[in-house]
């Protein structure tokens, strides 16, 4: 007798081109109903038995309408998904049903000659910033994640990442142009959204519609350098980040300060971490290195490796050892480890950092970040480790945190309003209610959302 998985996977396949793009496969069902939430200890326990009953592989906006519109019909949700390199549980089904695999549709169909790539959901973000570099431009910003990662996944559920100091986040300064979404409807409409309209679908992980087109500024080339700096203190290696993260002579689009023990997690580059030394990773304009490296040895600084930036083949890539692949490291050194994502208040920052410090010792590491903000002010962000003991001394740093004026995007809950991503003049909730009435796009993930009441309220 057929079962209903095999029943429904056989109906969806009709749907497609080619129907070996209905996945059913167990091993290949769960590997792409997952994503990195195991990075926290509180999403491992609570996400590990989620998955999907099957994955559908698109390659085309009218293939995705025939499969929203069939899943409609017959209430099955929905999950898109990009790369699966999120780190929240973004793209894991919470009820089962269909995830939407996007990776086949990887198509760049151009990049303009002011700057802008238009491009489908799948195209993974270093495959465009390759590209892009050919033709005398490179992403804004981007992930740790650039290898793997999906440009609509990014959009998806990322902020921002590399190149933030020099060029803000992903939602700020008109980076995102344009979006091509489709609705979960019983007739899906395919949307075109530009200017402030595309933050009704920026880092709602999906669940507010399916990005199928994006049309993404970019920065003009800068030909890079990579540098590794070492301190005596923290105090000071942070000092001399602050400073160059601030100082609008110096062309940066990386400014990534660790304390120590952190860089001796970095197996690969050790031996550019001397023992018990606070560390700095740069990535700066090639034609300013030699001046920059005059300016770090007077701040007392030593440069532990400097290179030429050759693209992201390049050995060792600085880049791969910041942002969120620092915890990765961390966490190959001892399971115990997992984050927070902070943003310091820039004229507190010290004062915070001393105060956690006094009431958490070496619970807490610091990682921080710099990204420039909407009005143009220079944040010391932060990625700090946290060596996890219970759930509820991970939730009474968070609360401390919060108390002390340090914002956090909470990374170990699973839903878009505590994730601290969330836009408080609920224009993604509206956006839910006119694009996935029945909230079959990514259940569970939006908390606002109560599809019973939606549908009440319209009888």
């Amino acid at each position: 007798m057929e079962s209903k998985t095999d029943a429904l996977a056989r109906e969806l396949s009709r749907l497609l081109a080619d129907p070996r793009r209905c996945l059913t496969a167990p091993a290949v069902v769960e590997r792409l109903s997952k994503d990195f939430y195991w990075y926290s200890p509180v999403l491992k326990k609570r996400l590990e038995d989620k998955q999907a009953d099957m994955v559908v592989q698109p390659v085309d906006v009218e293939e995705i309408r025939r499969i929203l519109r069939f899943c409609f019909a017959h209430g099955i949700p929905v999950t898109p998904r990009g790369a699966g390199t999120g780190n929240y549980g973004q793209a894991i089904p919470l009820s089962g049903g269909v995830v939407l695999d996007l990776s086949l549709m990887d198509r760049i169909e151009a990049v303009t000659p002011d700057g802008v790539a238009i491009c489908e959901p799948g195209v993974r973000l270093g495959v465009l910033e390759t590209q892009a570099r050919t033709v005398g431009w490179e992403l804004r910003c981007y992930p740790s994640t650039i290898v793997k990662a999906s440009v609509g996944g990014f959009l998806g559920g990322g902020s921002g990442g590399v190149g933030s100091v020099l060029n803000g986040n992903l939602r700020d300064y008109d980076t995102v142009r344009a979006l091509e979404v489709v609705t979960m409807e019983e007739e899906p409409q395919v949307h075109f959204l530009e200017g402030q309209a595309v933050h009704d679908i920026l880092h709602a992980w999906g669940t507010n519609g399916v990005i199928t087109k994006i049309w993404l500024a970019l920065a003009p080339k800068v030909d890079w350098a990579q540098c590794a700096l070492a301190f005596d203190t923290f105090d000071a290696a942070y000092g001399f980040s602050e400073r160059i993260a601030n100082a609008p002579e110096w062309t940066k689009r990386l400014v990534t300060t660790f304390e120590w023990p952190i860089p001796s997690y970095f197996g690969p580059v050790r031996k550019i971490a001397p023992e018990g030394k606070h560390l700095i990773f740069f990535l700066i304009a090639q034609e300013q290195l030699n001046a920059f490296e005059r300016e770090a040895r007077g701040a007392g600084g030593v440069v532990t490796y400097s290179g030429h930036y050759e693209g992201l083949n390049t050995r060792p890539l600085l880049t791969d050892y910041t942002w969120n692949h620092t915890t990765l490291w961390a966490i190959k050194h001892d399971e115990a480890y997992t984050y927070l994502q902070c943003a310091f208040d820039p004229d507190s920052v010290r004062g915070q950092m001393q105060q956690l410090k006094e009431r958490f010792g070496d619970e807490i590491l610091f990682h921080m970040e710099f990204w420039k903000n909407a009005a143009g002010r220079m944040i010391p962000g932060a990625i700090p480790l946290v060596y996890f003991t219970t759930e509820e001394r991970l939730n009474d740093m968070i609360a401390f945190c919060r108390g002390i004026g340090v914002f956090v995007a909470n990374p170990h809950v699973n839903n878009v309003e505590d994730g601290g991503r969330y836009r408080e003049d609920n224009v993604q909730l509206a956006a839910k209610r006119r694009y996935d009435p029945k909230g079959l796009l990514n259940p569970g993930k939006m908390l606002s959302f109560e599809p019973q009441v939606e549908e009440v309220a319209r009888r």
